[in-house]
């Protein structure tokens, strides 16, 4: 997310050269600026211009301008012979010299450096960081809300969010099932769950043992790859994976995920079993014991379903509803306003009626299930969207299973399992018309918009702090100066002395240096700040001082200390209404990217949606 809307606003703001007074007054500063540093003085005394395009050759007579560097020959008329002498004539016939003295290429560097970095503080226009809204709703799709007559909703993580507090315990639990079910060290029991370490849309390679990104064109991005808690150095991951950070489609083939080498985790459940596999794999390493990663991946992804299918989680919530269900007014403000505009509501779930029912009475109240025109719970998705066998069964008001045939989907009612096909030949909405809204994108809404042609909506959570720290001002300026020491450095590389190189070589490090700064939080960049930077060569120059003014970093380079939560200055502090979280519509691509950059993603890739898990 961070990356598409930071590309968008860096192209708005570099757009704005040619629209605003104070662009074009840098812009007049550039071009004088270059006329000096580019003007030398040839032996004759008479000035000629060294730099890029157009050579102009200044005579007593006035310029003269030639449209490449290249020498010109002086051509006679017909008849006569040609005659290249080392000298031009102008249009009267004086003969002027073409040699000049040497341009200083350092200097001319830097000079230009300096100017786009000065163009750079201009272009950011008052307000430039506050334009996302994070209550909004991104749409990467064209869809008009007038044709959608049919809303349909997940529970888990859609209509009830859940605190953070959930991940620690499904964490704790796990890991003392790995413990005491499996018989894993008891040293395990004194890793603590880590909340930031991992995040949505890693990939894990099973037989290696190694958390990842892997981008949309599968290939491994650099200083992503984790064995345990610790980095593993690029040089090591190219010769794990054939000399190459490509990974084929075949290894990860699996269109929810689960290919045969590749693991991809893509719910707010799996963040937990990331952090797990982890600490497991770290404990092994650690303590030079010899394991077999396959096993370690079935018996930690057991223990995590055994949370699960045991009913802690059922559990623990309905328990203390106060504490891990966020608040629900707002989900009730929007089901409300739906129906009162005529619009059917339909609820499919994989939960089981009496968690569904004591979070949405808590959330809605008692008259929730007068919302929907249908209620599905257990639907044991992804295969509800894809299998034709399971009949639907009724529920009575005790949530007891009944034995009388569906012939029809009744408002109020409550069914079990089924399959889409069904419901579609039971309710007949089908199509554009039909708008749902989830939190994973294979299971939820990928199958829907693929074979159903359904519209979907992607709740994302982490787009809330996303979209506040691209509102800040530290975010513009670090964006459009990346952008623009980007485009700086594809026009300078042409330039293959030694002296230039050594220029191209720091603002290489710099850039490093500063996309680091741009796509990871505070926290993060002290992470990768004393990992990955050390085995890059990089740690000295993170710490080393800037003396020269002329070329430093306008920021600070050390990192921010304004923590996380706290946008900043220039942050958009409005609160979001609902959903309580940020939402993506409509999901178009079946390969997502990460949400916001864990730890383990120290280098954000070039075009990936940072945290747009909705591509």
């Amino acid at each position: 997310m961070r990356l598409k809307v930071g590309l968008s606003l860096g192209r708005a703001l570099w757009n704005n050269v040619n629209a605003g007074r104070t662009a074009a007054k840098s812009s007049t500063q550039f071009n004088e600026f270059s006329n000096k540093s580019d003007e030398v003085k040839s032996p004759t005394g008479q000035c000629t211009n060294k730099g890029f395009g157009a050579v102009t050759q200044t005579t007593n007579q006035g310029p003269l301008t030639s449209s490449a560097p290249s020498l010109p020959e002086k051509q006679h008329e017909v008849g006569k012979k040609r005659r290249f002498d080392g000298t031009s004539r102008g249009p009267a016939g004086r003969p002027y010299s073409l040699t000049a003295g040497k341009v200083d290429q350092k200097a001319h560097l830097w000079a230009r450096y300096n100017d786009t970095k000065r163009l750079v503080h201009e272009l950011i226009p008052p307000g430039a960081c506050s334009i996302l809204n994070p209550s909004a709703i991104y749409a990467n799709n064209e869809v008009s809300l007038e044709e959608v007559d049919i809303y349909g909703f997940d529970y888990d993580y859609t209509l009830a969010l859940y605190s953070n507090n959930l991940d620690t315990m499904i964490y704790d639990t796990a890991r003392d099932f790995l413990i005491e079910h499996f018989k894993y060290p008891e040293g395990i029991h004194k890793y603590d769950y880590v909340p930031n370490f991992a995040a949505r849309g890693l990939h894990y390679d099973i037989q290696k043992g190694l958390l990842m990104k892997i981008d949309a064109f599968h290939y491994i991005e650099p200083g992503t790859v984790y064995r345990g808690l610790k980095p593993v150095p690029d040089e090591e991951v190219v010769g794990l994976y054939g000399g190459t950070h490509h990974v084929p489609l075949n290894q990860d083939s699996g269109f929810y995920g689960k290919g045969p080498k590749m693991k991809q985790f893509m719910d707010v459940f799996s963040l937990p079993e990331m952090t797990l596999l982890a600490v497991a794999n770290d404990y092994f390493i650690s303590n030079d014991i010899e394991y077999d990663p396959v096993h370690l991946y079935k018996d930690v992804s057991e223990a995590i379903g055994m949370v699960h299918l045991k009913g802690f989680m059922y559990k623990w919530i309905t328990q203390d509803l106060e504490k891990f269900i966020l608040s629900g007014e707002p989900t009730r403000a929007v089901l409300q306003r739906l129906v009162s505009q005529g619009k059917k509501l339909f609820l499919i779930t994989n939960s089981p009626f009496s968690f569904v029912d004591k979070g949405m009475v808590y959330m809605v109240g008692q008259n929730w299930r007068e919302f929907f025109d249908a209620i599905i719970v257990q639907a044991d998705k992804p295969h509800f969207f894809n299998d034709c066998f399971k009949p639907f069964r009724r529920l009575d008001s005790n949530g007891d299973l009944q034995w009388d045939k569906i012939n029809s989907l009744e408002k109020g009612q409550i069914y079990k399992q089924g399959n889409l096909f069904e419901f579609l030949r039971l309710t007949g909405w089908r199509g554009s018309k039909v708008l749902y809204f989830g939190d994973h994108l294979y299971s939820d809404l990928a199958d829907l918009m693929l074979r159903h042609g359904w519209r979907t909506g992607a709740i994302v959570p982490e787009l809330i702090h996303e979209t506040k720290v691209v509102n800040t001002k530290q975010y513009a300026l670090g964006l459009t100066w990346l952008q623009a020491l980007t485009g700086l450095l594809e026009r300078m590389q042409i330039h293959r002395d030694p002296e230039s190189q050594k220029v191209l070589q720091e603002w290489m490090k710099e850039r490093e240096e500063l996309r680091i700064k741009v796509y990871l939080r505070p926290a993060q960049r002290k992470w990768v700040a004393t990992n990955r930077l050390r085995s890059t060569g990089l740690e000295e120059y993170w710490r080393s001082p800037r003396t020269c003014s002329t070329h430093s970093l306008a920021a600070s380079s050390e990192p921010p200390t304004t923590p996380p939560t706290s946008p900043g200055a220039c942050a958009d502090s409005q609160t979001s209404t609902w959903p309580p979280s940020a939402v993506s519509s409509t999901m178009t691509s079946r390969t997502p990217s990460t949400p916001a950059v864990p730890p383990c993603s120290t280098r954000p890739p070039c075009g990936w949606t940072s945290s747009a898990l909705a591509a």
